[in-house]
């Protein structure tokens, strides 16, 4: 939604001042963009206080299936386990001799070559919300210290790059009841700017950002040309000209966002090559991956990409067969294959996370359960060895027998590879000095 207007609104002094734009919420936030915008520049003249180790250029997607992907039905099978432990999927072998992944993965098997894959990720939780906000934070919950999530924490420290947000995320599907995948003790300024709308849609369109129907770019332009006119008529009478030019330019941070010719092409996915949109999969989650690529061309530092539905205590073979994993399985190489290709692999890290691994014995509803000591993630570019595959559980893919790793370590590896420092602290509301992260680097990928 967007509306620019002419309006006038009065000041405690009684001087009238004009009102400069008005836009929509923010999805889920309940503020304006141009508050956010404003607090987000202030933040970007702060960035660069704590000095990077390796270049701020490299950017990150974070893929996140919210709900909790069975390891056992992908990247960690079990085929010499009990039927009541292995399922009803069948190994094949992949692109490293002497690794399997189980039958309906049949392209990032092959692919393997291209990521670096974790079985020995031990959750230490089993409970969804706390593992959204474990799992994306590094920290554990702390009801007295809102941990931000990790693309909050690059909005922070590194800001804007271009027009564009410095953190986006696509799509809901992240549990906030813990504070997963929020700003924290950051500020709202840090939340993500969620693109909530489907870009598999024909008529998809990014609210706060694409102008309503009836408004063309030449109109917004010749409308930003008489508020011009007016501001310069009106401010030589202005009782607070410091504050309204400081009011002003947040504003005028806002509007070059919205008429940014980056942030313009950046969201045009029916752009693209109709048969790569069809390599990447036309639904949303290959889709998400494709506007995921495009926002990083256009300047966006993180991007976190949610996926719903992977809680599967019942029918978890059908629902991974027929439905979660095909998507995945398609749209992921194909991510890293187009990045590659386009030289934005080396400076682009792609992670697959998910809440934590599921049980391994098999329910009474063809399901399994929540599992707080085993799982996997995945990892890729930005100098990952592809066809890395780290640890082993044990026989029922239980327990990490060998390089078990935790989610704060993941995290910290995150923070390395985008150069940020491990010993990083920032100021709390109140003042106190909070460090972030606490875990170690994950040896193989670093």
């Amino acid at each position: 939604m967007l509306n620019l207007f002419l309006g006038f609104a009065r000041t405690c002094e009684g001087v009238s001042r004009r009102s400069f734009l008005q836009l929509g919420s923010l999805a889920g936030l309940g503020v304006s963009l141009p508050n956010v915008l404003a607090q987000q520049a202030l933040a970007k003249n702060n960035a660069g206080r704590h000095a990077p180790q390796i270049g701020t250029d490299t950017n990150c997607i974070l893929i996140w299936t919210q709900g909790g992907t069975s390891h056992h039905d992908t990247f960690d099978p079990k085929p010499q386990a009990p039927v009541s432990v292995k399922g009803e999927f069948g190994v094949i072998d992949t692109a490293v001799p002497g690794i399997q992944f189980t039958e309906i993965l049949p392209r990032m098997a092959q692919e393997l070559g291209r990521f670096g894959l974790l079985r020995s990720w031990n959750p230490m939780n089993g409970s969804h919300g706390i593992a959204d906000q474990h799992v994306l934070s590094g920290r554990k919950f702390n009801p007295a210290v809102p941990y931000p999530t990790i693309g909050s924490v690059v909005s922070h420290e590194l800001g804007f790059k271009s027009a564009m947000p410095p953190f986006i995320q696509l799509g809901s599907s992240i549990d906030h009841r813990f504070g997963g995948g929020t700003s924290g003790i950051l500020g709202l300024e840090h939340s993500p700017f969620e693109i909530l709308a489907d870009p598999n849609a024909a008529s998809f369109v990014v609210r706060d950002i694409t102008p309503p129907n009836g408004i063309s770019n030449e109109r917004v332009d010749r409308r930003k040309k008489v508020l011009g006119m007016i501001d310069a008529f009106q401010r030589p009478t202005s009782v607070q000209p410091v504050e309204f030019d400081a009011l002003d330019e947040n504003y005028k941070t806002a509007l070059n966002m919205i008429t940014a010719q980056e942030t313009r092409k950046a969201f045009e996915v029916d752009k693209e090559d109709p048969k790569l949109r069809d390599q990447y999969g036309r639904n949303p989650f290959g889709q998400k991956c494709l506007l995921a690529r495009r926002m990083i061309e256009a300047g966006v530092r993180f991007v976190t990409l949610t996926d719903g539905g992977w809680d599967t205590h019942q029918n978890n073979f059908k629902s991974l067969k027929d439905n979660l994993i095909p998507r995945i399985d398609r749209a992921l190489p194909q991510l890293l294959m187009d990045l590659e290709q386009r030289g934005l692999l080396e400076k682009t890290l792609v992670v697959w996370l998910t809440d934590f691994g599921r049980t391994p014995k098999i329910n009474s509803a063809s399901g399994r359960d929540h599992w707080a000591s085993s799982g996997f993630a995945v990892m890729a570019g930005a100098g990952v060895p592809g066809g890395s595959v780290i640890g082993a559980t044990d026989d029922e893919g239980g327990q990490p027998i060998r390089n078990q790793y935790f989610s704060e370590d993941i995290v910290a590896t995150i923070y390395h590879k985008l150069g940020l420092p491990l010993d990083l602290h920032v100021q709390a509301p109140d003042g106190r000095p909070v460090r972030l992260i606490e875990g170690n680097l994950i040896r193989e990928w670093v």
